[in-house]
């Protein structure tokens, strides 16, 4: 009898996985979406990728990449985003678990003193004693456990891609915030000199005067045009203060100076090799992000339809049982159970059906960010190497206008010495010349920065 009960079932189990087996597949396979053209038809594609390079041969300056070191150690949204990869990796764990027996002990006491009334003849009073261990597994035969497990570790592999996005997107900041404080630095350093060459010719302008060769409004315009230039130190040295407290921010440590190069000195990498378009799908982080968010629908999804087939559970009880404290562990006080258990789902108030809804409806919307994610990250690839190429057209193009003013000036001042030019002629000469400085100094910028957004774009700093 015992014998044909577990034949009974094993020939469920067996049954159930047969049906199961004959179900169709339920593995998650990457969508054929294209991502030719991409970055745009006139950009060519090439053998290799810059996100593969690593941060700290990309920079070219030891103060850099000390920084970025310094940051990755101690920037508080990095730790944070670990500390959430953790967090999800302790989710995944209990996830896996769940396809594992439970196992419980089981100690109990029990007192019954029953009527006379109720058992004239007796007995009286009832003890019993217990000591067990029950067992409980529940046969994911529809993968009902299987597929929440799979969600939780696409969750999780989502997560780390997150904490890689965070780690990417310091990289650029920090990056880009230094460049920005050599910027500063250097129009610093512009005006300065400027406000000196100025003064210079405010002397020159007494001096004329006093030779009859220029008027008093000589004097003052050139006194103003001096001024004019001055006024800006101030602003200057308070957006250094402030990037330096933006830059210590970013590598997690209080307000301060912050040690630094020149900006002329910076020469970032040049090869700016972008590979493949569906590189993206395995180097950018948050694409990568978006795409394990695809995943964890589609398997919750499969859980959602799990739902609707029935569920068997197995529980097994062990351990010892008397009424005598003394004959607790003898052999003869041994009992055990075994029950198998099936369920099916009949009425439940349109629990499943709405289960099934919602999840279709977020496999959905997961697929359609993922596509959202993809399409932004080639228009940054794009626009980065726009920027990039924009950049280095205009430094060209600045150079020889920076070459021609500096004649201008030289030449004026000459002139303006034999009466040959005006006064305003060769302010306006100077004018002309600090303005061209100062967006040589944003033209350069520009340039190093499109390196690091291409960098940050193409998925680079996380290897």
């Amino acid at each position: 009898m015992k014998t044909n009960s577990f034949k009974n079932i094993i020939l469920a189990v067996v049954t159930a996985a047969t049906l199961y087996s004959c179900s169709g597949s339920r593995h998650y396979e990457r969508s054929p979406e294209s991502t030719d053209g991409l970055y745009n038809s006139s950009v060519a594609d090439s053998t290799s990728n810059l996100a593969n390079e690593s941060w700290d041969k990309l920079f070219n300056d030891p103060i850099l990449d000390t920084l970025i070191a310094e940051g990755l150690r101690n920037n508080l949204d990095l730790q944070a985003a670990i500390q959430r990869v953790k967090a999800s990796e302790a989710y995944f764990k209990q996830g896996r678990a769940a396809m594992l027996p439970s196992l419980s002990a089981q100690a109990g006491y029990t007192y019954v003193r029953n009527s006379e009334s109720t058992y004239p003849d007796g007995p009286r009073e009832y003890q019993g004693q217990q000591l067990s261990l029950e067992a409980s597994w529940e046969i994911d035969i529809w993968g009902k456990l299987n597929t929440a497990k799979k969600a939780a570790y696409a969750d999780y592999l989502g997560t780390d891609a997150a904490r890689k996005a965070v780690q990417t997107s310091l990289i650029s900041s920090i990056a880009t915030a230094y460049y920005n404080l050599l910027a500063l630095d250097s129009q610093l350093k512009i005006t300065k000199e400027t406000v000196v060459t100025n003064a210079n010719l405010v002397e020159t302008m007494k001096i004329l005067k006093d030779q009859g060769n220029v008027t008093g409004a000589a004097v003052v315009q050139s006194e103003a045009a001096r001024y004019a230039a001055e006024v800006t130190i101030p602003d200057l040295e308070q957006q250094i203060k402030a990037a330096e407290n933006t830059l210590s921010l970013l590598l997690g440590r209080t307000p301060g100076p912050i040690a630094r190069g020149k900006l002329e000195d910076q020469q970032a990498n040049s090869m700016l090799t972008i590979g493949v378009p569906s590189e993206l799908l395995d180097n950018r982080p948050d694409v990568m992000q978006a795409e394990y968010a695809v995943i964890s629908a589609f398997e919750m999804r499969n859980n959602a339809k799990a739902y609707f087939y029935p569920s068997v559970t197995l529980t097994a009880t062990g351990g010892f049982e008397s009424l005598d404290w003394s004959e607790l562990l003898d052999p003869g006080s041994f009992m055990a159970t075994v029950v198998g258990g099936l369920a099916e789902p009949i009425f439940n108030k349109r629990a499943n059906r709405t289960r099934l809804e919602v999840a279709e409806a977020q496999k959905q919307e997961a697929l359609l960010s993922f596509k959202s994610t993809l399409l932004n990250a080639g228009a940054e690839v794009n626009n980065a190497l726009n920027t990039y190429d924009a950049s280095v057209r205009k430094m060209e193009l600045r150079q020889k206008q920076l070459e021609s003013l500096e004649k201008s000036v030289e030449y004026t001042k000459e002139l303006l010495t034999y009466g040959s030019a005006t006064y305003t002629e060769v302010l306006n000469a100077q004018q002309s010349l600090l303005a061209a400085q100062l967006s040589n100094v944003s033209d350069h910028i520009q340039k190093l920065n499109a390196v690091v957004t291409l960098y940050r774009a193409l998925g680079g700093g996380w290897k």
